[in-house]
């Protein structure tokens, strides 16, 4: 005590024992349930239901019992929604390792063993059960339960020595987790709480069968005791509208959360699991079960390696500051009372206008008759019965509560965020365009959102997180003992991805089948629908993707033979090319050499065909003249043709030309009259 002194006396004496101190917390706890939240979800649970109630009348008068069922669609719509958002795709959560782990081997296999765990402890028709809670009543509760089951599994054995075999099972002792829903009713949790982690502690109180505790005594779980009959109390019964069942049942309130550690060293099940030198805390985490209210089953420190308590909850949508939240029936209650008030109200008008009553003067007919109206009956009249009986009725219905009836519908359906069938008018079905589906839709999707984000964050992923870290504490052959990050795989819900593969098919067509993203567009789409074949189409799909290594090979092949080609064929055009520039410089060569080979041949037969006598040497000058004259002129032809190619002076040109010409013409005479040397007879 000496360590506590800070503390408020009334923390130190509240009660003697810890059966008491848990017993007041939770009675305190309930009063203040049964003030604020239960008669309200009575009603949201008859509501959704259909079940009538005297204090669900309006008026009076009233005589029609219906309940509609707008209120029943938008839960069960609003909740299919989540489901299929969440379980959808088949694997509806995915583990995440650390980034310096190569290898993933380890994730898949604890993934692959939680989902067959789950599926054996059919979690999924839990959590659905959950999603109605929190749809009806605002909050989805439940229990993280431990058990001990027996494993059985066909297995042969071969006996006398192997001569025969033996055909039977295997049975190995299991420990299982197993997900279970609380009705509101039996849930209790401190007032001013927000969480299931915030808060002082949480109690499950319910009746349970005696089998159930017996059978828990007997495996050492809970202490031995007698525990009588529990009395009746319809505040928690899970169905209040049933006759109660008195019989064989315990009242059996559990317990999670703080505790004064005096008091549990008192019940002799504390065990000092802190550190040596550090100073306790005033409270404890523990888990305390009492049957009856007054009957410790069970008290101990809390055993999880975790030290987390093993309840989650998620609010359907948020109020703030409260733990318990809002839900579909309290959005859309306001509506249903709306239309149920009225469809009895026409139903009571419809007794009235369509049933025949009669008007009739009670002094003209005989005395004890029966005045009632049916087929074949005989009515006796003293006097002319026109002028004693007489039809009467009280008129129509008006034809506006058709309209004011589809409008309070429209209305229950546009407080809580869910679509049926018919749609919201005007909106959702075929007398809106395109955009405004697609409008109205975003905002139904985005609602839907929330609360799936809700659902995740405050319920599936702890829940996951709560059970595998049992699984490693309890069961750490099939579980390996590691740090691993839980991630929620939820998607769309089916609303949400018929509008995503409405999207996805206009886009496809805008794109030709050749583009790079046709392939995934498709693969997008298919990924959205809900086939039973999903997996194996898309799988498919990959595979078609992937390429072929040895058509992959003989492609690389291909391009590299015709690469050679195109190298050989760029080779021979560039040789062609060569060899004709090669060719145009010879022939100009050629043309530059011509004349002066012309000339060197006239000079050579100028110089070699002189005749043998006493005039050589005169002749041989002779004709050296004549030689050097014609390379003269020549010359000067040559450079009259340059100036013409530079534009040069016709003028200037024409009478070289001819004086060129001239005197060419004369010398050829000259040469062609005279008698060579050696020529003649």
């Amino acid at each position: 005590m000496e360590n506590y002194e800070g503390l408020d006396e009334a923390l130190l004496i509240d009660d003697n024992s810890l059966e008491d101190w848990v017993m007041s917390k939770c009675n305190d706890w309930r009063d203040h349930y049964d003030a604020n939240y239960s008669q309200k979800f009575d009603e949201y649970y008859r509501l959704w239901r259909g079940i009538w109630a005297a204090e669900d009348v309006d008026r009076k008068s009233e005589r029609s019992r219906i309940v509609s069922p707008a209120l029943q669609q938008a839960v069960e719509s609003s909740v299919a929604e989540l489901e299929e958002a969440t379980f959808g795709r088949g694997k509806w959560f995915d583990i995440s390792d650390d980034r310096n782990d190569p290898d993933a081997s380890d994730i898949a296999y604890l993934r692959n063993q939680l989902h067959e765990d789950f599926a054996k402890t059919k979690i999924r028709k839990a959590v659905a059960e959950c999603l109605i809670n929190a749809a009806v009543f605002g909050t989805g509760v439940a229990e993280v339960v431990i058990s001990e089951e027996k494993e059985m599994a066909p297995a042969t054995q071969p006996i006398m020595d192997g001569d025969l075999t033996a055909v039977g099972v295997n049975i190995r002792d299991r420990v299982v987790v197993k997900l279970r829903p609380i009705m509101p009713q039996n849930f209790l949790i401190d007032p001013v709480a927000t969480s299931i982690e915030d808060a002082l502690g949480v109690a499950i109180d319910e009746f349970v069968s005696r089998h159930t505790v017996e059978l828990l005594q007997e495996q050492g779980v809970y202490t031995k005791a007698y525990i009588p009959d529990a009395p009746s109390d319809f505040n928690i019964e899970p169905d209040q509208e049933l006759t109660s069942y008195q019989d064989d049942k315990i009242r059996l309130t559990k317990y999670y959360g703080l505790v004064p550690r005096e008091m549990l060293e008192a019940a002799g099940e504390y065990e000092d699991l802190g550190v040596e030198g550090e100073e306790e805390s005033y409270y404890v985490e523990a888990i305390v079960v009492i049957a009856n209210e007054g009957v410790v089953l069970k008290a101990e420190r809390n055993p999880y390696m975790m030290q987390d308590r093993p309840v989650v909850a998620f609010p359907w949508d948020v109020v703030p500051s409260r733990f318990w939240g809002r839900g579909v029936c309290e959005k859309g209650y306001n509506s249903q009372k709306a239309l149920d008030a009225e469809l009895r109200a026409r139903i009571d008008a419809l007794a009235l206008t369509v049933h025949p009553m009669m008007a009739m003067d009670a002094t003209r007919i005989p005395r004890g008759t029966k005045p009632e109206i049916r087929p074949g009956k005989l009515l006796l009249t003293n006097g002319d019965p026109k002028e004693i009986i007489n039809p009467f009725n009280f008129g129509s219905v008006s034809q506006i509560t058709f309209a004011q009836a589809a409008a309070l519908q429209g209305m229950v359906q546009q407080a809580t965020g869910a679509i049926d069938s018919a749609g919201i008018a005007g909106s959702i079905n075929g007398e809106a365009t395109a955009a405004g589906i697609s409008m109205s839709l975003g905002a139904i999707i985005k609602r839907h959102k929330r609360t799936l984000i809700n659902f995740q964050e405050s319920f599936l992923l702890p829940f996951v997180e709560k059970a595998a870290y049992r699984y490693m504490q309890f069961e750490p052959e099939l579980y390996p003992v590691k740090d691993y990050k839980f991630n929620a795989t939820s998607s769309l819900g089916i609303i949400a991805r018929e509008y995503e593969v409405t999207q996805l098919v206009q886009l496809l067509q805008t794109m030709s089948p050749d583009s790079p993203l046709y392939t995934t567009l498709i693969q997008s789409i298919i990924d959205n629908m809900n086939l039973s074949n999903r997996e194996e189409l898309i799988a498919t799909m990959k595979q078609a993707s992937q390429p072929n290594p040895e058509a992959q090979r003989m492609q690389q092949m291909a391009a590299e033979a015709q690469m050679a080609f195109q190298q050989a064929q760029t080779a021979a055009l560039q040789g062609q090319a060569m060899e004709s520039q090669a060719r145009a410089n010879k022939i100009s060569v050629e043309a530059q050499l011509a004349p002066i080979e012309t000339e060197i041949d006239r000079v050579k037969a100028i110089t070699t065909n002189l005749r043998d006598g006493n005039e050589d040497d005169r002749e041989f000058e002779r004709r050296l003249k004549v030689a050097d004259r014609l390379l003269k002129e020549r010359d000067l032809d040559i450079k009259n043709k340059i100036a013409t190619q530079q534009g040069g002076n016709s003028d200037n040109t024409q009478p070289i030309q001819s004086a060129g010409g001239a005197s060419e013409q004369s010398v050829r005479q000259t040469m062609e009259g005279a008698q060579l040397p050696g020529e003649g007879v």
